[in-house]
């Protein structure tokens, strides 16, 4: 009796950890589907980090979608093996084998699989939700994410993300447009000189030339224009203040983000230590129960401490992998283009080239940008 009700265990197992992938989506094709169709991406297409933002939300979505099915499989496993555990428990009370104090025990757990699997299947519709509004459609089966391709080490990732990061990018453009504004206030207390020249015939044919040479400035502004000065220097610096600001932060996000996955890669391995000796454990336990060296709560708790790292350790493998994507995150990499999606990408740099020489649509130029917002819009 032991051996059968432990091959219906494994059995249960692996039917709730073996389905099929045929027809399986995957991240890149979520992701692709988030961010041509996700409502927050096009109100904000003109801005690339709420844009990425929402790209990182679709790898979340995904792996809850993913962890919550793989929690409604573990229930449902574990309702069948505690089915059986209970009509046996019964069936030992009939032939006076256990008392029924025992059989309530299996009762009441029974009871409590059923309440876990309502539970999971409530989680499970809430993260349906959250993924159809995030990617553009309901959830099918989904393929398990591969995590993200990342640095070989934390400095490296780091290097890469002191040049690439938009962030960083945007704290340099600042700084830039700083430094113009103050040399174009500073040429406002040089003087001026504009020169003209004009060359003219009469009907005899008698050349006449006019030159003239006007030179203005400030002679008086009372101080205005030094305070003016001082002002745009004092915007100057507090630009160079935020490239320092922003350098730090995303130095800072970077080694969050690894300790964040160092922390989720020790509790996956910690988790699959745990099942390997919560298995042994909870087959010594069950085997000793037949031969009354045990209790029916003690086969029950071993029982559920072999579940809850089950739980715990699909919960752990979606945390590394959501981990390993909030690297490439803080490395300012979470985008389109960076992952290879195949999409439209918006070019924000193609965009203005367009519109700059494009006053209406007739012209070449809006029919081409009418052409890209198409593209973009998908309609």
């Amino acid at each position: 009796m032991v051996t059968r009700r432990l091959a219906i265990f494994a059995l249960s197992l692996t039917i709730g950890f073996g389905a099929t992938t045929a027809r399986a989506e995957t991240l890149g094709s979520a992701l692709a589907s988030a961010y041509e169709t996700s409502g927050l991406l096009a109100q904000n297409r003109a801005l690339l980090r709420a844009a990425d933002e929402d790209v990182a939300r679709s790898v979340q979505a995904y792996e809850n979608v993913r962890r919550e099915t793989a929690f409604l499989d573990l229930r449902r496993s574990a309702l069948r093996v505690i089915e059986e555990e209970a009509r046996a428990a019964k069936d030992r009370f009939d032939v006076g084998e256990i008392t029924r104090t025992d059989v309530a025990l299996s009762e009441a757990r029974l009871a409590a699989a059923k309440s876990q699997l309502a539970a999971a299947e409530g989680a499970l519709a809430r993260a349906s939700e959250e993924y159809a509004a995030v990617v553009g459609h309901r959830p099918g089966r989904l393929d398990p994410a591969p995590a993200a391709p990342l640095p070989a080490s934390e400095a490296a990732a780091r290097q890469i993300a002191m040049q690439s990061h938009p962030s960083l990018a945007e704290a340099q453009h600042k700084v830039s447009a700083a430094e113009l504004n103050l040399q174009r206030a500073e040429l406002s207390l040089r003087p001026t000189v504009n020169g003209s020249a004009q060359v003219g015939v009469d009907g005899d044919g008698n050349t006449a030339g006019q030159f003239s040479v006007t030179i203005g400035g400030p002679l008086y502004s009372g101080g205005a224009i030094e305070a003016s000065i001082r002002q745009v220097a004092a915007y100057r610096d507090a630009s160079r203040a935020g490239l320092h600001l922003a350098s730090g932060s995303v130095s800072q996000g970077i080694g969050n983000a690894f300790a964040n996955l160092s922390v989720a890669r020790a509790g996956r391995l910690a988790f699959e230590q745990q099942i390997a000796a919560s298995s042994v454990a909870y087959d010594g336990i069950r085997e000793e129960a037949e031969l009354g060296a045990r209790t029916s709560l003690e086969v029950l708790n071993a029982e559920q401490s072999l579940l809850d790292a089950r739980a715990s350790l699909l919960s752990a493998q979606s945390d590394e992998v959501i981990a390993s994507y909030v690297v490439l995150s803080a490395m300012g990499l979470l985008t389109a283009e960076h992952l290879k999606l195949a999409v439209q990408l918006y070019d924000p740099a193609a965009y203005y080239d367009l519109v700059k020489d494009a006053p209406s649509t007739t012209s070449p130029q809006g029919e081409a940008l009418d052409r890209v917002l198409q593209a973009i819009g998908g309609n």
